[in-house]
């Protein structure tokens, strides 16, 4: 089983966050694909941020009749902060015999020798970094320069069509009345609509997490 594992807030979730996930399906054959919406992510600690069943939520509604994905909800059952090295480790005691590829935006490397347990980390998972809307894909120099020469052998980069979505713009669409027409799966849209998400203010948070 070759499973990949995108977390993110998805706050709300959009196409860029689907567009991601199936280019990483694709190119690296996966057999499945998670979507991890984040519970509480160290570094987003007192920003606003979305209840995690209700992201969840509208996750499902994003991939619903696409078997290949999933969503997962473990981090925001779990109590305190969210790290990466603890989510991988629950996927490695779960899938022992899994490859394992975390997913993420190729601009949250700069973060990642930061993270807790980075060498950890690439020793659990294969590190997949995808550039982001409106950036050229990272040169090998440039992933030597955010993380090191030794974990840089060790991450793969792989280019996605460009989409200039974020949750941020997202929301504050919806809090100014404007519509997500084709930003979003239409059925996020209107859970969106009937649930009042953003209506009274945009939060803070971004989609592809760190």
């Amino acid at each position: 089983m070759r499973l990949g594992i995108l977390g993110g807030t998805f706050d709300p979730i959009h196409y860029g966050h689907l567009l991601l996930a199936e280019t990483c399906r694709e190119q690296l054959n996966l057999t499945e694909v998670r979507l991890l919406p984040a519970g509480a992510p160290p570094h987003k600690t007192g920003k606003g941020i979305t209840d995690g069943h209700t992201r969840a939520d509208m996750a499902q509604l994003a991939i619903s009749g696409y078997p290949e994905y999933r969503v997962d909800r473990r981090e925001i059952r779990r109590d305190g902060p969210s790290f990466t090295v603890d989510t991988l480790t629950d996927f490695r005691a779960e899938f022992p015999e899994a490859e394992l590829f975390f997913l993420l935006g190729a601009d949250s490397l700069r973060d990642m020798p930061m993270w807790k347990q980075p060498e950890r980390i690439l020793e659990l998972a294969t590190v997949v970094a995808v550039n982001r809307p409106g950036l050229a894909i990272p040169s090998p120099q440039q992933v030597i320069d955010w993380v090191g020469d030794d974990f840089a052998r060790q991450i793969t980069v792989l280019s996605m069509p460009g989409t200039d979505l974020s949750a941020t713009a997202l929301r504050q669409r919806v809090a100014k009345g404007r519509n997500l027409r084709f930003m979003t799966p239409r059925a996020v849209e209107m859970f969106i609509i009937q649930h009042q998400i953003y209506a009274a203010g945009a939060n803070s948070g971004d989609g592809l997490r760190a």
